[in-house]
């Protein structure tokens, strides 16, 4: 396959991602996305497939019900059918099948506390007896980062190849001085770490013909500072979410939250790392 084969399908999935997380209360097809990528619509249900390993119908609903789990607990005024409204769901009793389908509990449960338990089974590989409630965050605006990057699928040790291929493109393009960022485009404490896509990225501060390029957008955002070991960045996005989130008076936004590593342990033999954990939010009405 061409490299600018490559660069284009990766251009594709990027684009998507980006496009469900603004219209996500809005009803998403696939024809729209074929124009908008401006590919025949069996062309792009093929490269989202060999892509991904999902369908665009799946795709659109894991991160439709990711966002209403996250609302479930963030927005205490809404309803159940107001929240399921806001993540694109036209039927209160499809919401409810669907939610519980994937989280094996309903919405009110999962309101009433069935999160914790969820979250903690996906994460039994990671015991941790850290306590991170002293950690308090700064709000802040952070500007637009551009980025190049590579996405990987899964939350596991064989990051470290695609961070390492990551530095040969950082190389070979004459890119240095750059901050290391992953953006979790899957809340890994309510997805399965197997399927979860964690995208491996180097800031830029131009374009790049040759090279996959995607933009953090401006946010406003609840910066965390953060060190620790393999598996707590996972546990301390589950007591962001899960615990700091619904005390806060926010509620998460349409950008993923991501990290930048001041040291990154992915390409340190699985030691110790210093990282900013950045989510965006907004105010919870």
């Amino acid at each position: 396959m061409k490299k600018e084969t490559i660069h284009l399908r990766h251009k594709i999935v990027n684009d998507t991602y980006y496009y469900i997380y603004k219209n996500l209360e809005h009803q998403i097809t696939l024809d729209e996305l074929a124009k908008l990528n401006k590919v025949s619509k069996y062309h792009y249900h093929r490269i989202i497939k060999e892509e991904t390993s999902f369908t665009l119908f799946e795709i659109i609903t894991s991160i439709r019900l990711q966002k209403a789990a996250n609302l479930l607990l963030t927005n205490n005024h809404s309803t159940i059918s107001e929240i399921a409204s806001l993540c694109g769901y036209m039927s209160h009793s499809s919401f409810i099948k669907a939610f519980k389908q994937r989280f094996k509990h309903t919405p009110t449960a999962w309101r009433k506390g069935a999160f914790k338990s969820y979250s903690k089974q996906l994460l039994e590989k990671f015991p941790t007896s850290k306590d991170f409630s002293n950690i308090e965050p700064q709000i802040k605006v952070c500007k637009a980062i551009k980025c190049t990057y590579i996405r990987h699928k899964g939350y596991d040790k064989k990051i470290k190849n695609t961070w390492e291929k990551l530095y040969a493109i950082a190389y070979e393009n004459n890119i240095t001085n750059f901050k290391q960022i992953a953006l979790h485009h899957d809340n890994p404490t309510i997805t399965p770490l197997e399927d979860c896509s964690y995208v491996a990225a180097i800031s830029i501060d131009k374009d790049y013909k040759n090279l996959n390029i995607l933009e953090i957008p401006e946010s406003l955002n609840a910066v965390f500072e953060l060190k620790g070991v393999y598996g707590d960045v996972l546990n301390f996005i589950r007591y962001v979410y899960h615990y700091w989130l619904p005390n806060s008076g926010y509620e998460t936004s349409s950008i993923p939250c991501y990290t930048i590593y001041e040291k990154n342990h992915f390409t340190t033999g699985f030691g110790d790392f210093n990282l900013k954990l950045y989510l965006p939010i907004k105010i919870a009405f």
